[in-house]
């Protein structure tokens, strides 16, 4: 029972030291910083509803939920989707866009909650 306990506890080191060294490797990757853009939601509406961004250019999109409702951010096209409680915040991370308009809504607020993006 001995032998079996050290040899787990040596697993067990070794997949922290790798989980280490593959942390170190990406700490590079984590430490670039890219453009972040803020969208709230606030009475089943996006504000601002037209956000311009950087075409070609990986982004973060930060998102809070003013409420009084739950609301889901989506995008058909761009594939995104992200449903926020009220008082909630959450990101998203999309891939470079091409120029051009992207549509985005509320599924909750349909009417009401419209906005796009626009990548220059």
């Amino acid at each position: 029972m001995k032998t079996l306990s050290l040899n787990r506890s040596r697993r067990v080191r070794m997949t922290g030291a790798a989980a280490l060294l593959v942390a170190l490797a990406l700490a590079p990757a984590w430490g670039q910083d890219m453009p972040s853009f803020k969208l709230v939601i606030k009475a089943g509406r996006f504000v601002p509803d037209t956000l311009e961004v950087p075409a070609n250019t990986k982004f973060r999109l930060l998102i809070t939920n003013e409420g009084p409702g739950a609301e889901e951010f989506e995008s058909i096209e761009l594939r995104k989707e992200k449903v926020l409680a009220p008082g909630a915040s959450s990101f998203l991370i999309f891939q470079p866009l091409k120029p051009g308009t992207y549509k985005f809504f509320g599924e909750f607020h349909p009417d009401t909650a419209q906005g796009r993006f626009i990548a220059k």
